[in-house]
């Protein structure tokens, strides 16, 4: 009887390996040997499709950044409703794989689908009369934003141990036990909330700059 035929070593198996490892036990715990190891495969055998580690990491961080919806761009969309999807979206995808979230913070580098997105928000913004100057600032303030929401919960940041908040040093914590239990409540609230006032403002000084006043000058 013929034995059966390990499945053959792709990028794409590498990568989702590599994404499942980060995701599991951090971008530390990523090297070429175990990741030979999670693949059962030998370590050389990677450089037939990656010639070096941040090789991986930069396809990882594309394949979770291929994930955005950016459909809302580009079909004459509002440019607020736009910005609004995208940044639920943007945050869905990295909140899925945080442990990325530090590469992916840098910057698209070279990465086809991180530049993609960059020239999706850019082109929307500055098709939508946003000066170009003001569009990368705005592209620039999103990624700051939803990669801050998506890389850790402020919720799971307090300890479920009502006797860690005494009321005569804290009166005002007697509820941070319970966080933790409506993590996802408070952590999804906090992002709508902090996503709604930065395009709010920015619908501000967009109306200002249409008033031919200098954004943030006021009435």
């Amino acid at each position: 009887m013929a034995r059966p035929r390990k499945p053959l070593l792709s990028r794409e198996r590498i990568v989702t390996a590599a994404l499942a490892l980060i995701d599991e036990d951090g971008l530390a715990a990523l090297s070429t040997r175990r990741l030979a190891a999670e693949l059962g495969v030998s370590g050389p055998s990677l450089y037939n499709h990656f010639a070096v580690k941040d090789e991986i990491l930069d396809a990882v961080a594309d394949t979770v950044v291929a994930q955005v919806d950016l459909s809302m761009f580009g079909g004459g969309e509002d440019w607020r409703t736009a910005l609004l999807r995208w940044g639920r979206s943007y945050r869905a995808a990295l909140a899925a794989h945080p442990n990325i979230v530090p590469f992916l913070a840098q910057g698209p580098g070279r990465r086809p689908a991180g530049l993609r997105m960059a020239d999706a928000v850019f082109g929307a913004m500055v098709e939508a009369g946003w000066p170009p100057a003001h569009a990368t600032r705005i592209g620039a303030l999103m990624r700051y934003f939803v990669a801050g929401s998506a890389l850790g919960s402020f919720a799971r940041g307090f300890v479920g141990d009502a006797t860690a908040y005494d009321p005569a040093d804290y009166p005002h914590l007697q509820q941070a036990h319970r966080l933790a239990e409506h993590q996802q409540q408070v952590d999804e609230g906090a992002f709508e909330t902090g996503l709604r006032a930065l395009v709010d403002g920015l619908a501000l000084q967009y109306e200002e700059l249409a008033a031919g006043r200098p954004a943030g000058a006021g009435a």
